[in-house]
C-alpha cells in the first residue's frame, strides 16, 4: 500500500492519476485541488464512493491554503506519511502558447501579468508545496518526491529545432527544474528522491477553441516536433501517458541517477 498526494487532480493527467491510482483499494491517494466541491462531484460521478480517495482544498498561488491542505493531509494518512508527492499543477498559460517571443513585446503589460502567474504557480507555489509537504515524505516508506515538467524547457531542444513558442511557460518549468534540483541536493541524503518528469505530449484539451493565428503557431510547432520525432504521431491520451508516468516513478531510484533530474517520461531526454 502506498500514500500519494498530487496536486491537480480536477482534471487532466492529475484526474488520470488519481483514477489509476485509486482503482487499487490498497493506495490511498490525496488530491489537492482549488475546487473541492466540484473535484468531489466529479469523483463521485465518475469513479464511484472510493474510500481511498480524500479531495482537499489547495491552490498553489496562496500560502495559507497549502499550510492548510498539509495540516488536514496529516490528519488523513497519519503515521505512514507520504510515499509519492507529485507535483502535477500549473498554469499553462495560452497568451505564449503559440506565437515566439519577439510578437510577445508588443504586449508588455500581458507578458508582466503571466509571468507573475506562471512564476507564482510553477514555480514558489510549488516550492511552498514541497517545503510545506517534506515532514510528511520523511515519514513515509517510499520517499519520492517529482513535479510535473516539460519538454520545452529543454535548451537542446529548443536550439536545435529553432522552439520559438511558449517562451514564458518554458522559461517557468526551466526554474522548476532548478527548484528541483536544489530540493535533491538537500534531501537525497534523507532518502527521498526528488526529480522532474515530462509526461510528453499529452491530450488534455488545450488545443480547441484557436484563432486562425494560434492554430497557425501550433502547426508550426508540430512541425518542429515532427522534425525532432518523425515518429511523432500526435498527443497520446491520458490513460496511456499515466502508465508511462507511473511506471517511471516506481522505477526510478537515487540509485540509477535519477535524484535531481530533468528527464521525459521515458527516463531520458526524448521528448516524444
Amino acid at each position: 500500500m502506498s500514500v500519494y498526494v498530487i496536486t491537480g487532480v480536477s482534471s487532466g493527467i492529475g484526474f488520470g492519476l488519481l483514477k489509476s491510482i485509486s482503482e487499487d483499494p490498497q493506495n490511498l491517494v490525496v488530491g489537492l485541488v482549488r475546487n473541492k466541491a466540484a473535484t468531489e462531484q466529479k469523483v463521485a460521478t465518475e469513479l464511484g464512493q472510493r474510500s481511498n480517495v480524500h479531495i482537499v482544498h489547495g491552490d498553489l498561488t496562496n500560502y495559507a491554503s497549502l499550510k492548510q491542505a498539509a495540516a488536514e493531509t496529516a490528519k488523513i494518512v497519519g503515521e505512514r506519511g507520504i510515499d509519492y508527492l507529485v507535483g502535477n499543477a500549473g498554469f499553462p498559460a495560452q497568451f505564449d502558447a503559440y506565437s515566439p517571443i519577439g510578437e510577445l513585446g508588443e504586449e508588455p503589460e500581458e507578458i508582466d501579468d503571466v509571468a507573475d502567474k506562471l512564476f507564482k504557480t510553477n514555480v514558489t507555489g510549488n516550492i511552498h508545496f514541497f517545503n510545506l509537504f517534506m515532514p510528511l515524505v520523511l515519514k513515509g516508506k517510499t520517499k519520492k518526491v517529482i513535479a510535473i515538467t516539460s519538454g520545452h524547457a529543454d535548451l537542446d531542444f529548443i536550439n536545435n529545432f529553432d522552439v520559438e513558442n511558449s517562451a514564458l511557460y518554458s522559461a517557468s518549468k526551466a526554474a522548476l527544474n532548478i527548484i528541483v534540483a536544489k530540493f535533491s541536493a538537500q534531501y537525497k541524503k534523507d532518502g527521498v528522491l526528488v526529480f522532474s518528469m515530462s509526461p510528453g505530449v499529452v491530450e488534455v484539451g488545450h488545443f480547441g477553441d484557436l484563432t486562425p493565428k494560434q492554430t497557425e503557431g501550433l502547426m508550426k510547432f508540430v512541425g518542429r516536433v515532427q522534425a525532432y520525432a518523425p515518429h511523432f504521431k500526435g498527443p497520446v491520451p491520458v490513460e496511456g501517458a499515466v502508465q508511462t508516468i507511473r511506471s517511471l516513478w516506481e522505477r526510478a531510484s537515487i540509485e540509477t541517477g535519477y535524484a535531481g533530474a530533468f528527464v521525459s517520461h521515458f527516463g531520458n531526454r526524448q521528448w516524444v
